[in-house]
């Protein structure tokens, strides 16, 4: 499991996390969520996650509140 903080939020359902010495924020969708709602999560909260590849490259799974 990885650790990062929510950077942004979208209106549709998917967002993006940056991770400490990473210079590309990771991409989530709502789908990936794990014991928290996508409209309960707010910009700068502490998630924890997995990382898996995609087509469109690295992608966060599993994502849940720190």
């Amino acid at each position: 499991m990885a650790d990062g903080t929510i950077a942004r939020l979208t209106d549709r359902g998917y967002g993006f996390i940056s991770r400490e010495n990473e210079e590309k924020d990771l991409f989530f969708h709502s789908n990936e969520l794990k014991g928290v709602e996508f409209n309960d999560l707010r910009e700068g909260d502490k998630v924890t996650f997995d990382v898996s590849e995609s087509p469109k490259g690295p992608n966060a799974t599993n994502v849940s509140k720190a």
